[in-house]
């Protein structure tokens, strides 16, 4: 992909998905950020990864192709009013703002397409849902593939499942740290050292994660695998199944799902 990349916005997203532009070989010069008005930060992304930086959020719009809305969504409306994104491709990552929504703030019938990675982004292991609105096309959609697939794997799915996305894997890393903690806390609680009961519950997750991306197998298999009848590892999974430990998490992913469309439509999105 040879496109003019432009952000508006300079969060933690916009820094993790120009990381990854650059290590998949993007160059530097045809990346452009703006923000709203932190100097400091725009400072930072500029020495750091060698972009190029504007205060004029138009200038940037003008000089690319492509242009990437890293901002929360409460902040939409300021970030793109008083500009036109005319034929470019507009990609947003503001959570519960619909292709239509942002379609809709334009005279022309812009293309937008709708991404949701989540915060592994930062370390180039995100899972990003991406979507197409009405007047993208299906190579708009493969570069907004091209640019997510540089923070990690990508699914293509319909803009009605965006909500169960942001409760899933848009808020699943919060859950597995949740997870975490409660691994440490039993350990010390157990007895066992503070660093030694972290190191444990990280490698532990961590592990099981390469396990499963490695040989393709259901987690359900991987589960059974390790959980002799009688054993060690059977008297934990009937603990958790006792407490409701599947309904719990599905409880949290339909909050964070209902939470999302609630967002959403309170601001008209």
């Amino acid at each position: 992909m040879e496109k003019r990349i432009g952000f508006i916005g300079c969060g933690n997203i916009a820094e993790a998905i120009i990381k990854g532009l650059l290590n998949a070989g993007y160059v530097s010069k045809m990346i452009t950020a703006t923000n709203k008005e932190k100097t400091e930060r725009l400072k930072y992304i500029k020495e750091t990864y060698g972009v190029q930086v504007s205060r004029d959020k138009k200038e940037v719009v003008d000089n690319s192709d492509l242009i990437i809305l890293a901002v929360k969504p409460k902040d939409v409306v300021d970030a793109l009013r008083d500009i036109q994104i005319g034929d470019r491709i507009l990609i947003s990552v503001a959570a519960g703002i619909t292709t239509e929504y942002l379609g809709g703030m334009f005279k022309d019938n812009v293309r937008v397409i709708r991404a949701m990675p989540n915060t592994s982004s930062m370390v180039g292991e995100s899972v990003t849902a991406i979507c197409r609105g009405r007047f993208a096309s299906d190579d708009d959609l493969n570069c907004a593939y091209e640019v997510f697939s540089s923070i990690g794997e990508v699914a293509i799915l319909d803009e009605e499942y965006f909500d169960i996305v942001t409760g899933l894997s848009g808020s699943g890393p919060a859950y597995i740290y949740y997870m975490m903690e409660a691994l440490v806390e039993a350990g010390i609680k157990s007895g066992l050292d503070a660093g030694v009961a972290q190191e444990l519950a990280r490698q532990t997750i961590f592990g099981a994660a390469v396990m499963l991306k490695k040989t393709g197998e259901d987690p359900s298999r991987l589960r059974l695998n390790v959980t002799s009848p009688g054993g060690t590892t059977m008297a934990g999974i009937m603990a958790l199944e006792s407490r409701g430990f599947k309904e719990i998490i599905y409880n949290a992913v339909y909050e964070a799902s209902r939470r999302s469309k609630e967002m959403r439509e309170s601001i008209g999105a």
